[in-house]
C-alpha cells in the first residue's frame, strides 16, 4: 500500500481518520493510518489540551489537525480582526424572524431553556480571525499534516506549515476547487463526494476523484461514502493514493459520540440522511429528521450564510442535546452509515479496511489472469 501520501507523511496504510475525538484520532495513528484532529469546537486553550494529550499518547506516530477557513463567508468584508468584536458585529445581522422561529420550534417540543452558563458557543472556527488562533496553536505541536475542510487555505497559513515543515490538505468537491488549492501550494488535494458526512458537494465520488486526479498533480484521497477496504481500493483505482474517511470513526469504541447519537446511528440506512443548510449555512449532509425537515417546511425563513446560521442554532442545539427530543438531534453523517452496524475498536476498523482492500485487489487481479 506504498503510494506518494504513506512516503510523503510516513504513514504505514494511506488511511485518514477525520475526528474531533483524540482518542480516536491517536488510536488510528497508533494503528498505522493517520489520525486527524478536527479543531473546530475548541478554543485554542482547549486545542493545547488536546494536542499535548495526543503528543503523549500517539507513540511517536504522525498525526494531523484540520481547520475550517472558508474562502466565503458572512462578515469577510467587515475589517474586523479581534474574534470577541466580530461575534457582536454579526449577531446584529441575525433576524428577529429567524430567531423566533427556532424558538417555536424548540417550544413545540418541549425542549428546555439552558442556563447561562451552558450555553452554546455561537461562533466557532468558522471564520479566518478564528481559525488563525487554531493553526497557531496546531503549529506549535509535531502535526505532520495540516488540512482545510472548507476550500483553499490563505496563501500564508500554507507557506506557514511548509516553514514548519508541515504538509497542507485541502478537500475539494469539484475539479476547479481542486486546481485553485494546488495554487495556493496544498500538497494533498481530498476530493470529497456528495456522499461524505459534513460539509460536501454535488458530485459523487465515482465520478468526482478520476476528474480530480486528471486535474492536479499533487497526491489525491478519495472522500465520500468510504468505510471499507472495498470502497478504498474503488478509490485507488480511480487514481487516489489513499482514503479520507470520518463517518465510519463516530461508532468506534474509543469515540466520545453520546450514546443516542450513537444507537441512531448504528440502526440508520444510508437512505436517512440529507444535504441541508440548517446546521451551518453551506450544505452539509446531516442525518435527516424533523430539525431539518423543519427548516424545508413552507414557513421557515429559510437558512442564513456561515457562519450566522449556526451563530442563530448553536445554543438550540445544545438544548436538543440536553433534552429528550431525539427527534429533533442533528448532526452531520455521511450515506456509508448505512453499513456501520456494530462497534468495533478503532485498530479493528483499520485493520478491517486493509485486509478487505488486499482482498479485493487479489480478486480483481484474478479477474485479469495475474
Amino acid at each position: 500500500m506504498r503510494t506518494r501520501v504513506t512516503d510523503m507523511l510516513g504513514i504505514e496504510f494511506p488511511i485518514f481518520a477525520f475526528s474531533h475525538c483524540r482518542d480516536v484520532v491517536a488510536a488510528v495513528s497508533r494503528a498505522g493510518g493517520m489520525g486527524v484532529l478536527g479543531a473546530l469546537y475548541f478554543t485554542p486553550e482547549e486545542l493545547e489540551m488536546e494536542l499535548k494529550w495526543i503528543d503523549d499518547h500517539v507513540d511517536g506516530r504522525p498525526y494531523g489537525v484540520d481547520v475550517v477557513m472558508p474562502a466565503s463567508y458572512a462578515g469577510a468584508d467587515l475589517g474586523v480582526d479581534s474574534p470577541e468584536d466580530l461575534v457582536g458585529r454579526l449577531q446584529g445581522m441575525i433576524p428577529d424572524g429567524h430567531r423566533a422561529f427556532v424558538d417555536d420550534l424548540l417550544a413545540s417540543h418541549g425542549v428546555a431553556e439552558l442556563s447561562g452558563s451552558d450555553a452554546g458557543r455561537v461562533l466557532l472556527g468558522w471564520t479566518d480571525a478564528t481559525a488563525r488562533p487554531q493553526v497557531e496553536v496546531a503549529l506549535r505541536h509535531p502535526i505532520a499534516l495540516l488540512a482545510n475542510a472548507l476550500g483553499p487555505p490563505p496563501a500564508d497559513v500554507v507557506d506557514l506549515a511548509h516553514a514548519k515543515g508541515v504538509k497542507v490538505a485541502a478537500l475539494a468537491s469539484t475539479p476547479r476547487h481542486a486546481v485553485k488549492q494546488v495554487e495556493v501550494g496544498v500538497d494533498i488535494v481530498v476530493a470529497q463526494g456528495t456522499e461524505a458526512g459534513g460539509h460536501t458537494g454535488e458530485i459523487s465520488t465515482m465520478v468526482l476523484i478520476p476528474q480530480v486526479v486528471d486535474a492536479v498533480d499533487v497526491p489525491v484521497l478519495a472522500a465520500g461514502g468510504i468505510g471499507g477496504g472495498r470502497q478504498m481500493a474503488a478509490g485507488m483505482a480511480l487514481g487516489a493514493e489513499g482514503a479520507w474517511t470520518g463517518s465510519i470513526w463516530l461508532t468506534v469504541e474509543e469515540a466520545d459520540t453520546p450514546e443516542m447519537a450513537r444507537r441512531r446511528i448504528l440502526e440508520a440506512t444510508s437512505r436517512d440522511t440529507v444535504r441541508s443548510r440548517s446546521w451551518t449555512g453551506k450544505p452539509a449532509r446531516l442525518l435527516k429528521n424533523e430539525w431539518t425537515d423543519a427548516w424545508e417546511a413552507a414557513d421557515s425563513p429559510g437558512t442564513l450564510p456561515m457562519p450566522l446560521q449556526f451563530m442563530l442554532v448553536s445554543d438550540a442545539l445544545r438544548r436538543i442535546g440536553r433534552s429528550d427530543a431525539a427527534e429533533l438531534a442533528t448532526f452531520p453523517a455521511g450515506q456509508i452509515i448505512g453499513a456501520m452496524n456494530q462497534v468495533r475498536s478503532a485498530r479493528e476498523v483499520v485493520f478491517g479496511m486493509v485486509e478487505e482492500y488486499i482482498e479485493a485487489v487479489e480478486r480483481l487481479g484474478r479477474l485479469t489472469g495475474e
